[in-house]
């Protein structure tokens, strides 16, 4: 039964017996270049492959271990965190007659920045000492405060043999124990070697995370933005269809050169992804974690001092190194080792992923000075001091692996989005954040508005500024019926129209409906402001005086004022409108109906001479009041005579 692929690499100071042990284990040389074969050292990244039966497992299970061999000069420190990027598990090499060294303690936080959990320390060249147990016991004090604590210590020999079988079953223990890598539809493979075959084209390697690819799939190289297609794909030098995450992956683009001078290409350092999965950005922000350990050089305090706002230095992520310039946001405290939050602002636009590991080098790439964690990439606004965006970049900051955290801290963020939105920007898949949407929905603690996602805290919110802002509009305005939708609308412009609409329905459990093309509180009673009080009481009186001879509007509200007034008596229904002249008392225009329709239902028909004397008006006003009855469907007017109109008529 053919087991997960992980990807396994060396760590440890120059001269121990890494690649000599990478060889003994898999009959691989790593050293591929002249130049490590002449001087007997490690300079880049070499490559073996490992088969592993996990014996002590129900079903018996051969893994595919994909071994990188990284050097152990500090030189070359560069190199090596190009090649631990992705990593499931670690092979610390200590030799048994140098002991701990400066270069085992740096891969060793080097390791732990990138979130290295898990491994097994080989201590090699163990038939050079007469007590293996007391260096065993010397690098188990030295593994203390760190993800090897309880690592496994293995003496080997790769002169002798001895050690080598335990070996290869200390690290089957540990690879049983590993969870599959994981696959969030999203591969990456960050490119650590770029070269030409003939009859091929360009080949680039690297570690596939995160998702399968396969052949004929289209892809994007980042941060360059060009587009290709997978011709084939190897891995461990076997062709095969598809990869799929914790494999070593070859992939054939022909179509796409070498980088050279004055012509963009491959080359290490860059990201193979999916189009629309992501975009480089010239600003990460970040958590920056400083190890608490205390190496032997430099001082601890030297490196906290490197530390501070403004500085440049590398940023090593994947397989590639950044310049960039630091930006404090916060501190968490002074303690060493406490997190603070940051933005890199990079000379050239980067690729992460949220969740995403780094590394932080010295300008002069002599000194690791600490590790860190993308939690946005880009920036949500350029005053990322502000209080509520540093509260939610603390929450991702502190999210971990809970995709209920980081969904809250998105929604926090972008105010709403979908299931799809929150998974470009969190190192969950579709499937993780749905189900546990789900679950937040069921327990109220998420609103589901459409297919946005909104927290409880933030409709609530916009509930209440909504009805703040119709109560404030009603305080100002209490002669109009309500807040126009529009207007309210503008004022909300920055929410997605369906969690808008969902906010009004919602309003109708708050006192607030909709009533036409206004939004108005249930309890709202229209009344004149107090600067038009004096006003509407002179229009009242006048429309009271002579209910069925009214004066002509003109003379009714003869200034602004009054006709203010006068649209507020309309509005509130204290006054009917019969046109631009006549504006008629809403106790007569009730009397007019009352009497008129009587007077026709006797008749069957009348002309406006025999209307008059029913409402003891005058053609001024009867002729304005009839046209209006024959709008509104009261009425219907054949030639001089006037009947009710029938329910049902067409005519």
């Amino acid at each position: 039964m053919t087991g997960h692929s992980f990807i396994l690499a060396t760590a440890g100071h120059v001269d121990h017996g890494k690649s000599a042990l990478v060889k003994a284990l898999t009959g691989t040389d790593p050293d591929r270049l002249p130049e490590e074969k002449a001087r007997g050292i490690t300079i880049d990244l070499g490559f073996a492959h490992l088969e592993l039966k996990g014996e002590n497992t129900v079903a018996e299970k051969v893994y595919s271990i994909g071994l990188i061999d990284v050097p152990g000069h500090e030189d070359f420190v560069k190199n090596m965190v190009a090649g631990v990027g992705a990593i499931d598990l670690a092979l610390l090499v200590v030799a048994a007659d140098d002991g701990w060294m400066p270069q085992t303690e740096e891969h060793l936080q080097i390791l732990a920045y990138l979130g290295v959990r898990c491994g097994v320390v080989a201590l090699t060249k163990s038939d050079l000492v007469a007590n293996p147990q007391a260096r065993m016991s010397e690098v188990r004090q030295q593994l203390a405060n760190s993800p090897l604590a309880d690592a496994p210590i293995i003496p080997t020999s790769t002169v002798t043999g001895t050690g080598l079988a335990e070996l290869k079953a200390a690290l089957t223990e540990v690879i049983n124990r590993l969870p599959a890598p994981r696959d969030i539809g999203r591969p990456r493979l960050a490119v650590d070697r770029a070269f030409t075959l003939h009859g091929l084209g360009s080949v680039v390697t690297g570690t596939l995370t995160n998702g399968h690819l396969s052949v004929g799939q289209e892809i994007l190289i980042q941060p360059l933005g060009l587009r290709s297609k997978v011709r084939s794909i190897q891995t461990h030098g076997h062709a095969v269809d598809a990869a799929a995450p914790g494999m070593r992956t070859a992939l054939n683009l022909p179509d796409v050169p070498l980088e050279a001078p004055g012509q963009p290409g491959l080359a290490r350092g860059q990201v193979i992804a999916l189009p629309g999965v992501g975009s480089p950005s010239l600003i990460w922000e970040v958590r920056i974690q400083r190890s608490p350990r205390s190496p032997r050089s430099p001082p601890a305090a030297s490196a906290d001092r490197a530390i501070r706002n403004g500085v440049r230095l590398h940023v090593h992520h994947g397989s590639a190194a950044h310049a960039a310039r630091l930006r404090l946001l916060a501190v968490g405290s002074e303690i060493p080792g406490a997190p603070l939050l940051a933005q890199l602002i990079f000379d050239r636009p980067a690729f992460a992923w949220p969740g995403d590991r780094f590394i932080l080098r010295d300008w002069a790439e002599r000194r690791t000075l600490a590790g860190g964690e993308v939690l946005v990439v880009g920036t949500a606004q350029p005053g990322a001091r502000k209080l509520e965006h540093l509260a939610i970049l603390r929450q991702l900051a502190d999210a971990g692996e809970s995709a209920e955290r980081w969904l809250e801290g998105v929604l926090r963020m972008a105010s709403a989005a979908t299931v799809d939105e929150v998974a470009a920007r969190t190192p969950f898949s579709v499937a993780e954040l749905r189900q546990v949407s789900s679950r937040l929905v069921t327990e109220g603690r998420v609103i589901a508005s459409g297919q946005k996602l909104i927290l409880r805290e933030s409709w609530a919110h916009w509930i209440d500024q909504i009805r703040s802002v119709i109560a404030e509009f009603h305080r100002i305005s209490p002669e109009k019926p309500g807040l126009p939708v529009a207007e309210l609308r503008s004022q909300f412009a920055n929410l997605d129209e369906p969690v808008f609409q969902g906010l009004l329905g919602a309003l109708a459990l708050q006192g607030i409906v909709r009533h036409g093309a206004n939004m108005r509180a249930t309890n709202h009673e229209l009344r004149l402001p107090p600067q038009l009080m004096a006003a509407g009481a002179r229009v009242r009186k006048m429309l009271a005086e002579k209910p069925l001879e009214p004066p002509a509007r003109k003379e009714l509200a003869p200034d602004p004022g009054a006709q203010a007034a006068l649209r507020f008596l309309i509005e509130a229904g204290e006054a009917i409108d019969l046109g631009p002249e006549l504006a008629l008392n809403a106790a007569a225009y009730d009397r007019a109906v009352t009497l008129l329709t009587a007077h026709l239902r006797q008749t069957g028909a009348a002309t406006v001479s025999e209307l008059r004397p029913v409402l003891g008006t005058t053609r001024r006003i009867l002729i304005p009041l009839l046209e209006h009855f024959d709008r509104i469907g009261i009425t219907i007017r054949r030639g001089d005579q006037r009947s009710l109109k029938q329910k049902g008529s067409q005519t």
